[in-house]
């Protein structure tokens, strides 16, 4: 069934954010406050090793690196683009909507969780490989493993951020849900040399979402994912 995966991916975010809100009931504010930092400091991690996989190769016994010029493009142009359109400032505008229509006026950290989670969930290769394979084929095996990855990611923001986590399904639904869509007109464009690349900055921003969570806001990442475009665009110079 084409369109299955995103439909699990969905759902996998919305049982961890309830999971999440279900075990934040039980913890203190100080735990709270020391998952998110966990959940910042994974991110950092998780954004560091996804991009040295693609700048760093080893060659004739040696350790090379490369992709500074694609990231440093990627994210000057992406960035240019981001703040001319205020991309952040619409999921935060979304955000305000989804908290005044889901009755959660009174959460604090409503829009901060669902800008966060949805920037995390969002962000990478398999959500648009995988997206691409269940579109063309009905393969949804890489949805289906990162559903159970964004179901833990989700259930740990929740607990710290809030509830706003869960309706990061709604974003990834919708993001995926058009790449399924459009999958046979994308596939060409999505060589190893352009997956490779969205996979390298898509991690920098990864660790941009770690930084926000670790030291509070310090980067507008929403206002980068034009990044992920440009780092694609770039393999075929």
């Amino acid at each position: 069934m084409i369109g299955l995966g995103t439909v699990l991916n969905a759902a996998g975010i919305v049982l961890g954010g309830l999971l999440g809100m279900i075990c934040g009931r039980f913890l203190s504010e100080r735990i709270q406050d020391t998952l998110t930092k966990v959940c910042g400091v994974s991110s950092l991690f998780l954004g560091i090793a996804g991009a040295m996989e693609g700048m760093l190769s080893v060659e004739g016994g040696s350790l090379s690196s490369g992709g500074t010029m694609v990231i440093v493009g990627s994210l000057a142009l992406g960035g240019l683009v981001g703040e001319l359109i205020d991309i952040e400032s619409a999921f935060e505008r979304f955000g305000e909507w989804l908290k005044m229509k889901t009755g959660n006026a009174r959460e604090q950290k409503f829009v901060e969780g669902f800008v966060t989670a949805s920037l995390t969930v969002c962000v990478g290769a398999m959500a648009i490989m995988g997206a691409i394979e269940d579109g063309i084929s009905g393969d949804w095996s890489i949805l289906g493993t990162k559903a159970v990855m964004d179901l833990i990611i989700v259930l740990a923001m929740t607990c710290s951020l809030g509830k706003g986590c869960i309706f990061s399904a709604i974003p990834v639904a919708v993001w995926q849900g058009s790449v399924t869509a459009l999958a046979r007109f994308i596939r060409p464009l999505m060589t190893d040399g352009a997956l490779t690349n969205l996979s390298m900055v898509g991690s920098v921003l990864i660790f941009c979402v770690g930084l926000n969570l670790v030291w509070g806001k310090k980067v507008r990442v929403a206002n980068l994912l034009p990044a992920v475009v440009f780092a694609a665009a770039f393999s075929f110079l």
